[in-house]
């Protein structure tokens, strides 16, 4: 009954968001060309990665990637072969900054300049703050976000002096909503979406305007990170609304002991 009264409740916004879909479906945005470009994807060895690793190869991109799994990458570029692209695979631990910068300039010396990015690589542990332990902390901030100041550092002033490029920021709808058991998570990912923000403003700033970013703020999606994800709705575009009405729900270790328990 809950569930049927939180959904009418919802109908109002839900119309427009349908209306607004038949808007962009009827009147498209004009795609721009990335044929011929260079695109590395981090975290290309499954999940979204890969699969954005394919999209970009049906449009014939030279594509660069990276991941920490070698067989995943292996995987990801026979396919994107198979699909007529070139790939190249490079085997790199998105938490160590100095990995990051050496393979830039094996990238830079075997391949070209990069000229759209896509930071992509995440980690995830379900777990409440008390059992999620320090260095998984540190990872996820290392590979959330930290690796995106190093790769965009690295392949972004190429961009900025052809005043051409893109800066893709993959964060998550956790990236703009509290979510109980991924402290960690969502924090990181609220500052990838803070990084996004800023870059976009500083590159307006410095009239690089050839140079695009966008963020990508996908919601829960089975990719083997999360043990039995579920949500009844999505949350971005009305989630002040939404946000006591949200069911989400994942097994997660829990550290902290209630007295009495």
């Amino acid at each position: 009954m809950q569930f049927f009264l939180a959904s009418f409740l919802l109908l109002p916004f839900l119309l427009v968001c349908i209306v607004e879909s038949l808007l962009k479906h009827f009147i498209p945005k004009k795609r721009k060309s990335v044929t011929g470009e260079i695109v590395l994807i981090t975290g290309a060895g499954h999940g979204i990665g890969r699969q954005t690793a394919y999209e970009f190869a049906k449009l014939k991109c030279k594509l660069v990637l990276w991941d920490i799994n070698k067989h995943g990458l292996e995987e990801t570029a026979t396919e994107c072969k198979r699909l007529g692209a070139k790939a190249h695979t490079f085997v790199v631990d998105c938490s160590n900054r100095e990995d990051i910068y050496s393979s830039a300039k094996k990238v830079k010396a075997e391949v070209g300049d990069v000229s759209i990015l896509v930071n992509n690589a995440g980690v995830v542990y379900t777990s409440d703050l008390f059992a999620t332990q320090d260095p998984q902390i540190e990872k996820t901030f290392e590979v959330n976000i930290l690796a995106h100041f190093w790769t965009t550092k690295a392949f972004l002033p190429e961009m900025m002096k052809n005043n051409h490029g893109h800066i893709v920021t993959v964060a998550s709808a956790a990236g703009h909503t509290g979510v109980p058991f991924l402290l960690a998570y969502c924090s990181s990912k609220f500052a990838a979406v803070g990084f996004h923000k800023a870059l976009t403003e500083e590159l307006s700033a410095l009239e690089r305007t050839g140079v695009k970013t966008t963020c990508l703020c996908p919601n829960f999606i089975n990719t083997g990170f999360i043990k039995n994800p579920s949500t009844r709705v999505l949350p971005e575009r009305f989630q002040a609304i939404l946000k006591r009405k949200i069911d989400i729900r994942f097994d997660a270790v829990i550290g902290y002991k209630m007295k009495g328990k």
